[in-house]
Formats: C-alpha cells, structure tokens, sequence
C-alpha cells in the first residue's frame, strides 16, 4: 500500500486545508488533506470489497468524489467523514455489482452499549419487529432523519440538504428519534417479557 501514501506538507490541519481547497478549488488542497488518510480509505475498502486492485481503484474513485462532496458539505471532522463516504462508496460499488443486499441492521443501531434487554433476551427476529413497529411510531420529522441518518447512512449535512432543515434541527430530531425509539422498544420488551 505504500504506493498510495504521498507526503503531506506544510503542517496544515485538515480544517486549514479543507478552507484553503473551498476558497481556491487549487485540487493540490484536497490532495494534502487526502494523502494521510489513504491507507484508512484503502482498509475501509478491502473490508467491503476483498480485493487489493479493487480497494485501490476505489481509493482513487474516492478523491474523485471528494473533489465535488467535500465544496457542498460542512465537514467538522474530516477523518470521521471521510470513513463514511468510503463506506457508502464501498456499498454502492456492491450493489451496482449485485453482490449484497443491505438489510442487516447494526448492534450500534441505538449509538448505545446500554443493554435494551431487561428481562431475558428476546431474539432478534422480535427485536427487529419491536424497532420496526417504533419506527413507524415517531413523528414524521423523526422517523425521516432516522431513518437517513440509521438506515440509508447519509450525515447530518446530507439529511439538512435533503429535507431543508437546519444542521442542529436534524441533529436535535435523530437525538429525539433514537431516545424515542429505545423508551418504546424497552416498552414492549417489558410488555413481552
């Protein structure tokens, strides 16, 4: 993977070099801000992919995409933003291929290690429904940014633009959302139970 590792210079931070790129659209910018993390990109590829000549093509598709996503989004944390943008990269390239179907909810659904089982463990095959019977239950505005944010993997930026609310509004609603969801799934795990 050495290959791919070109050297940063200059002693920038991300948020200095994410400015100067957005104020000059000058691409040697971006590629200070993108060569340290390349080899995360390249691991966050052969994860989803398995395949070396793959990964490393995708790693170049990525800066590509970054050359347009990187002027439309506020980024705050770039590295953060930057795995979820291969990770979504990776998953399109599979589906485009027809080689998985997302369906599989993660274990850090609720952003939580907190243990929603209070009495025994129902099995998954219940707590899906539970999730699923909640969902439906939150206000619109909730259930929408939750299921982007959860379901369809888009940031905070992407869910704003998407739905014309504010940042801070749509953060504020999957915090409620995901609140919401746990009290009523604890509900009917204890109505069960």
């Amino acid at each position: 993977m050495q290959e791919l590792r070109p050297i940063r210079g200059g002693g920038n931070t991300d948020q200095d070099l994410i400015y100067r790129y957005k104020q000059t659209n000058d691409i040697k910018f971006l590629g200070h801000l993108y060569s340290p993390y390349m080899d995360l990109v390249y691991g966050v590829c052969m994860k989803y992919l398995k395949d070396g000549e793959a990964s490393k093509d995708a790693v170049m598709n990525i800066f590509e995409e970054l050359v347009e996503k990187l002027k439309k989004h506020e980024v705050d944390n770039f590295k953060s933003w930057l795995y979820v943008v291969a990770r979504n990269h990776c998953l399109m390239q599979l589906r485009k291929e027809g080689k998985v179907k997302i369906t599989e909810m993660s274990d850090s659904f609720m952003q939580s290690e907190e243990d929603l089982h209070l009495n025994g463990e129902p099995d998954k095959e219940t707590n899906l429904k539970f999730m699923e019977d909640c969902l439906e239950k939150l206000p619109d505005d909730q259930k929408r940014t939750v299921s982007l944010f959860y379901l369809e993997s888009k940031c905070y930026q992407e869910i704003a633009e998407l739905t014309g609310q504010e940042w801070n509004k749509v953060r504020s609603q999957i915090q409620n959302g995901r609140r919401n969801l746990k009290l009523c799934i604890e509900n009917k795990q204890k109505e069960t139970g």
